[in-house]
Order: C-alpha cells, then sequence, then structure tokens
C-alpha cells in the first residue's frame, strides 16, 4: 500500500507500508516542520489500520484527535500543491507516566532490568554490577521486584548479608549498596516513584483499531523531558518490551505498530558501549517483530552509524550551517542519499523552505529511491494542542480509562523482607533474653561476693585509716569489677 507523504510538483513521494519497518528517520533543525511531518506520517499510517506510538515532547501534538481547519498556513500550503482540504479527527490513546494529561504509564522494576535501571541511577560499572547481583539474589529467592520500595529494601537486605552471598554472588560492599540507595533517593525526590508500579504497562494495548484505522497512542512528555536521561531510558524500555513480548512475523504488507523516537540523540548521550549494542541489536530484530522504528531529532550524525544505516526511509529538513560541526553533519547527511543530479544535496540541506525536505523511501525491492526535494503533504487533523476540558473528555471516554489508574499493591520484595527483618529482630530479642536469664544466678554470687568484700574493706578503712584503707578498696574492688589498680 502507498501512503502519500510529500509531493514535487504533480509527483507524490509515497511511503510503502510492506517497507515501514525498514525504519525511518525524521530530521532537521528546530522550527524547520519535523513534528508536522511527524504527525502527518502518523495520520497516514493510522488511515492503512496501521497503529501508531508517538511521544510528545512539547506537547502540541494532542490536537490529532480533533479536525483540522481554520489554520491560514495550512491553507496556503495546501492552495500552492493543488490539494483540496479534507479534515478530519483520527483515533487516539492519551497516556501519562504521571497520570497527568493521560492513562498512567508503569514498568516493573524487574521488567526495566539492571542495564537499563543502572543508567537511570547514573551508576558505575562496579556499582551496576552490585545491582545485577541484588536482581539475581532476588530472582533465586522468589522476591519480586516490583516498585523502588521493593529495590531499596532488597538492597539493605542484601547488604546487612553480604558475606553470606559473597562466595556465590561476588563482594558486595556497604559503601556500593549505599550509592545506588542514593540513585534511588534521588530519582523518588524527581517524581520518579511514578515510573514503577503495578498495573505495568501491557504493551498489546498499543496495538489498537478502531473502525480499521490504527490507533494513534501519544505519551504526554513534556514534563518527563525535565529529565532527558529518563525520558530515553523509559522510551527505551518500552522499546524493548515490544521486542521481547511480540513473536516473529517475518515481512508483513504493514507493519503491527510503527514506534516514534523523538529526540533521539537523547537515547545516545553520554550512554554506555554495552547501551548503544543493545538499542543496535533492538532496532536490527524488531523489524522481524512487525514493529517499524522511526527517529525523530535534530542532527542524524548524533545516531550512531551502525544504527543510522537501518534507517532505509527518510525525511531531511533543513539544517543550519553555523559551525564546523553543523558543516561536517550536513556534508554527511548529503552523502547518504542517492543522487539526484538535478541539484546539490549538500547545498539544498541549508536551503530548505520549512515543510520542505528531502524526501528518499526504500522502493518495492527495498533500495532506496533516488533524493527528491519536496513538500512535506500538511495534516488533516487540527495542528496543536487540544484545551485541558477536551484532553479529559477524551481521556475518560477512552476504552482504557480505568485500567491503569488505580494502582495495585500486592505483596512483593519489600513486604516479604520486612517480615523476614521482624522475625529476625525477635529471634536476637529472644536470645538475648534467654542469656540474660541463664547469667541471673551467677551474677546474683558475683553481687552477693561483692557485698562480702565491700564489707570487708569498709571494716579495714576505719582500723587503719583513710588514706591506707582507700588503696585497699581500690584494689580489691579492682580485682572483681576490672578496675586499675
Amino acid at each position: 500500500m502507498q501512503l502519500p507523504i510529500a509531493k514535487t510538483g504533480q509527483n507524490y513521494l509515497n511511503l510503502l507500508t510492506q517497507m515501514a519497518n525498514r525504519h525511518g528517520v525524521i530530521a532537521g533543525a528546530t522550527g524547520t516542520g519535523k513534528t508536522v511531518t511527524l504527525q502527518s506520517i502518523a495520520e497516514k499510517l493510522s488511515d492503512a489500520g496501521v497503529p501508531v506510538f508517538l511521544a510528545d515532547v512539547k506537547g502540541d501534538l494532542t490536537g490529532i484527535a480533533k479536525p483540522g481547519g481554520g489554520n491560514a498556513k495550512v491553507e496556503e500550503r495546501l492552495k500552492e500543491l493543488g490539494e483540496s482540504a479534507s479534515y478530519q479527527s483520527y483515533p487516539v490513546t492519551f497516556w501519562d507516566v504521571f497520570g497527568q494529561k493521560g492513562h498512567p504509564v508503569r514498568a516493573t522494576v524487574s521488567d526495566m532490568g539492571p542495564l537499563l535501571l543502572g543508567r537511570l541511577l547514573n551508576l558505575s560499572e562496579i556499582q551496576e554490577g552490585v545491582l545485577s547481583a541484588v536482581f539475581q539474589i532476588a530472582d533465586d529467592q522468589g522476591l519480586l521486584l516490583l516498585d523502588l520500595d521493593d529495590l531499596s529494601t532488597a538492597l539493605t537486605y542484601v547488604g546487612q548479608h553480604a558475606k553470606e552471598f559473597r562466595l556465590k554472588y561476588g563482594n558486595i560492599s556497604s559503601t556500593t549498596i549505599g550509592a545506588i540507595q542514593r540513585g534511588i533517593v534521588s530519582l523518588k525526590q524527581q517524581g520518579g516513584e511514578s515510573l514503577f508500579g503495578e498495573p505495568a504497562l501491557n504493551i498489546f494495548d498499543f496495538m489498537q483499531l478502531s473502525g480499521g484505522r490504527g490507533m494513534i497512542n501519544i505519551m504526554a512528555s513534556d514534563t518527563l523531558m525535565e529529565r532527558p536521561k529518563t525520558y530515553a531510558t523509559f522510551l527505551l524500555w518500552l522499546l524493548s518490551e515490544l521486542y521481547e513480548n511480540l513473536p516473529e512475523v517475518g515481512e508483513l504488507e504493514k507493519p503491527k505498530l510503527v514506534f516514534f523516537f523523538d529526540e533521539a540523540h537523547l537515547l545516545f548521550d553520554e550512554a554506555p558501549s554495552i547501551l548503544v549494542e543493545k538499542v543496535e541489536q533492538v532496532v536490527r530484530l524488531i523489524r522481524s517483530k512487525g514493529v517499524g522504528v522511526f527517529f525523530v531529532t535534530q542532527n542524524p550524525i548524533d545516531i550512531p552509524d551502525k544504527v543510522l544505516a537501518q534507517m532505509g526511509n527518510r525525511v531531511q529538513h533543513a539544517l543550519r550551517s553555523y559551525t564546523p560541526r553543523d558543516q561536517k553533519a550536513i556534508k554527511a547527511m548529503s552523502e547518504t542519499f542517492r543522487e539526484n543530479k538535478s541539484f546539490s544535496v549538500e547545498e539544498a540541506i541549508t536551503d530548505l523552505k520549512v515543510g520542505e525536505a528531502l524526501v528518499s523511501f526504500l522502493d518495492e525491492k527495498g533500495a532506496p529511491s533516488m533524493v527528491q526535494r519536496a513538500f512535506v503533504l500538511p495534516p488533516k487533523s487540527q495542528i496543536g494542542t487540544l484545551s485541558d476540558s477536551e484532553l479529559s473528555s477524551f481521556i475518560k471516554s477512552s476504552l482504557q480509562y480505568g485500567r491503569y489508574e488505580k494502582t495495585v499493591n500486592r505483596e512483593s520484595a519489600h513486604e516479604i523482607l520486612m517480615k523476614r527483618f521482624k522475625d529476625e529482630q525477635l529471634a536476637i530479642s529472644e536470645q538475648s533474653l534467654a542469656k540474660s536469664k541463664a547469667k541471673e544466678p551467677q551474677n546474683q554470687a558475683l553481687k552477693m561476693g561483692g557485698d562480702l568484700v565491700e564489707a570487708m574493706a569498709k571494716s579495714a578503712v576505719r582500723s587503719v585509716g583513710y588514706s591506707l584503707g582507700r588503696q585497699i578498696l581500690r584494689g580489691v574492688l579492682g580485682s572483681i569489677l576490672g578496675g586499675k589498680k
């Protein structure tokens, strides 16, 4: 199926649904039209019956739920392109980690895993190794790690029993445990508790249809973006969940889901090599699960080459040429397109108008088409935001409403270990009481002996005088009570 995304002259540039899971990239400087392009592609996929997930990092994509119209710039662009206006709304489900602008999105600590959680907590390699050991101990002992309280309590438990675990799981220092605990406190202070708990997201809830059209899942991310590393890590978890839970399907006529990863460069900022390798693996293999991934970013060179090389469908908006780094990016990007001899790609990248882009989609054989300079077709839905009351109405009318709004706190590591701690303290108290009772006769005898000696000492004081008696008193009592002579 052909999805018209852009137009040059009288020719449409089409994204093929059977090639949409070969991934893509939407790039360009701020204000060049990336968000509108994202919205337009999401609409076309929905029309084709393909569900979509996208993160709304600026808070300006909620308008997809309403028909467009009344936008002078859109009207002008449609006239330029010779297109008629046919505005419509799209089926949307709204999500929000914090549960304010959509249904809550949560993960369990166990599902997130030590690698991603280590990045959230800013752990070193050694600290992450200890965290992995804690996860393994929890698994071996049947301790569910659902929220941050579970993790914190498990860390305390492992720290207290570090000697017992050392031979099997390696050295676990109290210093490292303390550092991880401080990371958890910091994450909580930033609102990180909202990320974890139950009910955890069922990833299949993203893959719904409404009236034959794909559901567009919008996750409010403007607040989450205040903590860029948390935003990027959480989206990577969502992508990993899709990879781990979906079956292999091979080549399909259209994807099961297309996942738009906005501000994708944040995923790789200061990321350890092992995490970058995981991203590369997920992107490479997830296409066989019927999932397409589009990275949306300002500068394509912020994405590692091995990942960028897997992005077959490309929409490149204008880049600025202010610095040597910008010039390097422009040259690098121009060399990745299949050449069009009618214009210079390197020169065009800096000359594109708002909404105009260099476009190259994969053809039926999976080969990149020759790059074209074209205008992206405007969205049919509203460009901009819904009002608070409109957003609230859409959320409450959603089929997902009520499934995630109320948290569940079942017995997990925190509750089990707190009971163990209490039992251990009770056992220690009982042992201490038993020892105390066993020593009572001995203590009584010592007391009686002490009283007799003290009486003899006092008699000696009266007999030989104060000075000499003081020396004898200190000496005799010292020998019994451990004092100094």
